[in-house]
């Protein structure tokens, strides 16, 4: 295709990946909603340059879940610059990892506070002729006296604003150090681990939202794209219009529960408290800020009232929770406690927007919970949820149709595309995003050599709910996980739940024969350790056995290349609980489409999930393991259908015997 040789940044094109080039240049060309169904080792970030090759100089905008993800396309562009010089490239992520700026507590909320004394504290002072507030000595001089572990001001935000006289008064502006930083960034390859000397002495989120504004490619994180809010500020910010711009998803498979969660809104005691503090900083105490505070803790009577259920997670009716809310209160109906929140929020919205600052606060979280429990009677896309964790009450209105959202991604964009190595069937992701929308879609085999794998599936072990309690079933389990340990070097059991994994943990102690088990902890902070210990062991010349749960934090977004992990087993279909939330879900999607409903939102999820863990073992071309269903119904023909073609094809049903025979002839 014409140009695209000038964006592709390698000598050659990989099985399979000019047709899938081709096809996402066209996309880029004429328009419209793609899906691509693309094994490991496609070459999917390659899309980047068809995009920048058929979409006629519109922006590109990419998608990515993960900071793996962001790395893998600031490559991808920084190639793609060698031979388009001129080529801008910005990313925006969380200031989680950005911020310089030390301190306790949330870095959001701290950003939120400092950034709001600091331009109080600078606008005062230009007043008064101090138009560049990092040379003012009064400023430099709070800054020096305050606490670093409580920080009022911000240094690197009082460096990214100067003021500019006009007509119509002072004007913030930014800094000729933010310009000069933006515009290396825009020149330079940048990569995270940089954005802090890059940017000193201004503010490193500063500086790539500035960056953005320029750029021809924008990296973000799916929040920026999903949430409804954080989009539409943001794209106003960068004067972003979505009708003449492509928009890219990598990993698309976790669109769903993505889009769900941007959707959904949850709001506990912890939000409950800090709306009060934020209430009792309004001036006006007696009049609506005072009467929004006789709300709070009707509501927190309500939550405590549904710690009495026996379930953990269930549905409640929100006509009940308006009635318990608004009786005693000084408000009629719950229509007039929103329209109260929502003229507050819209407030502190404005000053968020002069700020900078996109994070909610926690009263726009409670009008936005309230306002959307309030349609949600209306809307069966909702659904009105309380769960319960060691006496923890949240109270959530959950999204359970992304196709809405998506669907309007998908229509204001002049080009939507796609991309997963775990899309298929393409067809049903096409119908569960997109609805009865025109969709172009691609499904590529797999192009490592066949010869370096090995797919086999059990067919005499379940996790089925009918056979968790069978005895001869579950050690029959154990037994194919200490002949799965048989095979040299790194690998890994994926269970479908917690309980499974710490069943199975017990039951098979610290080691198996020469490996050492690592068990994934329920603990975010305690993962990390660990995983790279297991991850060093083939470096000096050990092996291990990774124990973890299939979704959990051990299973996505991670690449096990080479000798990291040699063999993978999934233990059971890692379904959703199935409970009364469940049942209700499964019917909404069967009225929606029909004896296909259950499929999408229940069985396509868990097949998925399985894939994904078990895609942790090739990663490149050179890499040889072994895969494992370890249950009997990914034989059925209603699960066999969401897995990825080229597995279809190459499962390899077998009984314990077999499998034996196959994993100890295994080389």
């Amino acid at each position: 295709m014409t140009g695209l040789e000038d964006f592709f940044p390698y000598p050659g094109f990989r099985p399979h990946q000019r047709e899938m080039l081709e096809f996402c240049a066209a996309c880029a060309r004429d328009g419209g909603i793609a899906l691509i169904d693309a094994p490991t080792g496609s070459g999917k970030s390659s899309i980047l340059a068809a995009l920048l090759a058929g979409g006629g100089g519109r922006r590109v905008l990419v998608a990515v879940r993960t900071v793996s993800q962001l790395n893998t396309f600031i490559r991808e562009a920084s190639l793609i610059r060698r031979k388009k010089r001129d080529l801008r490239v910005a990313y925006l992520v969380g200031k989680r990892g950005m911020c310089p700026l030390s301190g306790e507590g949330d870095v959001y909320r701290r950003c939120e506070g400092v950034k709001a004394f600091s331009s109080t504290l600078m606008r005062q002072r230009a007043e008064n002729g101090a138009l560049v507030p990092s040379r003012d000595p009064f400023i430099r001089q709070q800054i020096q006296r305050m606490d670093p572990q409580r920080p009022i001001l911000c240094p690197f935000f009082i460096a990214s604003r100067v003021f500019i006289r006009s007509e119509s008064g002072l004007r913030m502006a930014p800094s000729p150090e933010l310009r000069a930083a933006a515009d290396r960034v825009l020149r330079e390859d940048v990569w995270p681990r940089q954005l802090q000397d890059v940017a000193h002495p201004v503010c490193p989120y500063e500086m790539m939202v500035l960056a953005a504004q320029k750029a021809d490619v924008i990296l973000l994180n799916y929040q920026h794209i999903f949430d409804e809010e954080i989009s539409r500020t943001l794209f106003a910010n960068l004067d972003i219009d979505p009708s003449e711009t492509i928009l890219l998803i990598d990993e698309a498979h976790n669109c769903g529960d993505a889009v769900s969660a941007a959707q959904s809104v949850a709001i506990d005691q912890v939000i409950l408290d800090q709306a009060g503090q934020e209430l009792a900083g309004f001036a006006r105490k007696k009049g609506t800020a005072a009467a929004l505070q006789q709300v709070l803790p009707r509501i927190s009577e309500f939550m405590d009232g549904v710690k009495n259920s026996p379930e953990a997670e269930d549905w409640f009716d929100p006509g009940i929770f308006d009635r318990m809310v608004v009786r005693g209160s000084l408000y009629r109906d719950m229509g007039a406690i929103v329209d109260d929140l929502m003229e507050l929020s819209e407030k502190i919205h404005e000053k968020n927007m002069r700020e900078g600052e996109f994070r909610e606060s926690a009263i726009e979280k409670l009008t936005r919970f309230l306002f959307s429990l309030s349609g949600s009677s209306n809307d069966p896309s909702f659904l009105t949820l309380f769960q319960k964790d060691e006496g923890r009450v949240t109270l959530e209105v959950r999204c359970i149709d992304p196709g809405i959202r998506l669907s309007e991604i998908g229509r204001s964009h002049y080009a939507c595309i796609l991309i997963s190595g775990t899309l298929s069937p393409v067809e049903s992701y096409a119908r569960l995003y997109f609805r009865d929308i025109a969709v172009k879609t691609l499904s590529l085999p797999n192009a490592f050599p066949r010869e370096n794998r090995l797919v086999l599936c059990a067919e005499d072990i379940t996790t089925a709910y009918s056979m968790r309690q069978n005895d001869s079933n579950l050690d029959l389990i154990e037994d194919y996980i200490r002949e799965f340990s048989r095979l040299p070097g790194n690998i890994a059991v994926y269970f479908p739940s917690y309980q499974f994994l710490d069943h199975y943990a017990g039951r098979l102690g610290d080691r198996l024969g020469d490996k050492a088990i690592y068990v994934e902890p329920r603990d975010a902070r305690e993962a990390g350790e660990s995983l790279r210990e297991f991850l060093s062991l083939p470096g000096s010349g050990r092996s291990g056995l990774l124990l973890a749960v299939c979704g959990g934090k051990w299973s996505e977004g991670l690449d096990y290349r080479g000798e990291l992990l040699r063999a993978a087993m999934v233990i059971g279909l890692p379904l959703a609980p199935f409970n009364h939330v469940r049942k209700m879900i499964i019917e909404y999607y069967r009225r929606r489409f029909g004896e296909e409903g259950e499929f999408l939102c229940y069985t396509l999820p868990a097949v998925n999930r399985a894939q994904q863990a078990l895609g942790r073992v090739l990663r490149t071309p050179e890499d040889r393991g072994v895969l494992v269903f370890g249950e009997k119904r990914f034989l059925d023909a209603r699960v066999n259908r969401g897995l990825s073609p080229w597995i279809r094809e190459e499962l390899h049903p077998c009984l314990f015997s077999d499998f034996k025979k196959v994993v100890r002839s295994w080389r």
